[in-house]
């Protein structure tokens, strides 16, 4: 690719990477917040873990709300363009951000204070359900077809550069501030922050170009009627194999990932240490966030090279091994072994994660690929990352006496459906976004593309 060439996906993959990172970095700060402060804030009446519970229930409904987010942002995605939704979103993403950072607690106005943080979550969780979708396929479909896999990889860097934000303010406040000053406003100073992030990822989403894949298939879509074209419906009647395998190929991935940078933090601060430890995770996850960060593009120019299907086995595999490990790591309370524990759970979650944006566009035609790949990976988010945390704390039963080997199986299992998932789903490296692909049933899932993908022209 000449240099001329280059400078126009150089500057969508960087909108994407910082539109991405200001919607995740709102998202994963709900996360942290929820198991360091919101349990007693919001859930006063509770004990501590019960509190916590509560917390992430409102968590977790961040999660229910993001398919419908995806089937909204996909439908509009797909029938006027990529470009649109995404700032959409990311308009969204912030004013709930924002607002919760303004929430009187319970103190304030009793059960008002988590109904209007339950709605809050709810729109955090409907906005971005569309982010995915369109950022990824932004930088999918700028890109060329040989190095797909590097360039779709950038966005999935974004989340790893979110979580680090969130969690460098964090670990700084706490660094700066008595567990009581921060249990009183300081917790409110990220999600305010939240607004200059918003303004900057406007910006520089504002400037690009709409994808040209999608260009070149206006004319096509302009001609059906709006009966014709249901994205949805189409997905549903197409693509039922390629949706079932997306969610089964997250399941792993998800859950992986929660269980590493939010359940290692109520692990560590509520059955294993006590609060004074929070800074010890909290470096942990800012260590592995930065090297995530770095990690995903190189994982991600690999899947170009050896495919799609290697790296995400390894990752799955890794991951439920490792799981039997990492919380006797995190118990240890010995700062170099928790963040050993967080850093090679997120080195393992890398190697499903990089892959993953290309893999899943790749499974989709034109007309439905926002669709295809929101509804695929926000539907497996409902059953992973919304359940994870609260199965994990239910699995962990009693503070005195947690019981961490409950968790490692939970872990393998859905590792064993993610690599079952990842067997059935044939190798995309390589191929071809300028199709409407209509599956073919007989498909081989070692080829690299289906004999039946048509051009949308």
């Amino acid at each position: 690719m000449s240099t001329t060439a280059r400078a126009p996906i150089v500057k969508v993959v960087f909108a994407s990477l910082v539109g991405t990172a200001v919607e995740w970095y709102d998202f994963f700060l709900y996360g942290s917040a929820a198991a360091l402060v919101f349990g007693t804030l919001f859930f006063p009446k509770s004990d501590p873990v019960t509190g916590t519970l509560l917390a992430f229930g409102t968590y977790a409904l961040g999660f229910v709300a993001r398919p419908l987010g995806g089937v909204v942002f996909g439908h509009f995605g797909d029938r006027v363009g990529r470009k649109k939704m995404l700032i959409v979103s990311l308009m969204l993403m912030g004013l709930a951000t924002v607002a919760i950072g303004l929430l009187p607690t319970y103190a304030s106005i009793g059960v008002g204070a988590p109904i209007l943080l339950l709605v809050c979550r709810l729109l955090q969780g409907f906005a971005v359900g569309g982010e995915w979708g369109g950022a990824v396929l932004m930088a999918a479909e700028h890109g060329d077809d040989a190095r797909r896999g590097f360039w779709s990889s950038w966005p999935q860097a974004g989340v790893a550069l979110g979580n680090m934000l969130a969690t460098g303010v964090l670990w700084l406040l706490a660094l700066v501030q008595s567990d009581e000053a921060f249990k009183s406003w300081g917790w409110r100073i990220p999600f305010l922050l939240s607004a200059v992030l918003v303004l900057v990822g406007l910006w520089v989403r504002l400037s690009v170009e709409e994808s040209p894949v999608f260009q070149e298939a206006r004319a096509s879509l302009a001609s059906r009627s709006s009966k014709e074209h249901q994205p949805l419906l189409e997905v549903i009647r197409r693509y039922p194999r390629e949706v079932i395998l997306a969610m089964g190929m997250r399941l792993a991935e998800n859950i992986a990932y929660y269980l590493v940078t939010v359940i290692s933090i109520t692990y560590l601060t509520t059955f294993a240490g006590t609060s004074a430890d929070k800074s010890k995770i909290l470096t942990a996850l800012l260590i592995g966030s930065a090297v995530q960060f770095v990690l995903v593009p190189i994982l991600g120019a690999l899947s170009d090279r050896v495919g799609r299907r290697p790296l995400y086995l390894a990752g799955a595999v890794g991951i439920a091994l490792w799981s039997y490990v990492f919380f006797g790591l995190i118990g240890s309370r010995s700062e170099p072994k928790i963040i050993l524990a967080v850093l090679v759970g997120l080195i393992l979650h890398s190697l499903m994660y990089a892959p993953q944006a290309a893999f899943f566009a790749e499974l989709f035609g034109t007309s439905v690929r926002y669709t295809g790949a929101s509804v695929g990976y926000q539907l497996a988010s409902i059953l992973a990352g919304a359940l994870a945390p609260i199965i994990a704390l239910k699995l962990l039963g009693d503070v005195h006496h947690p019981n961490t080997t409950a968790v490692a199986i939970y872990m393998t299992v859905a590792s064993v459906l993610t690599i079952l998932a990842v067997l059935a789903a044939r190798e995309t490296a390589r191929s071809s976004l300028r199709h409407d692909r209509v599956p073919a049933a007989s498909a081989s899932p070692t080829s690299p593309a289906s004999p039946v993908d048509e051009p949308v022209s």
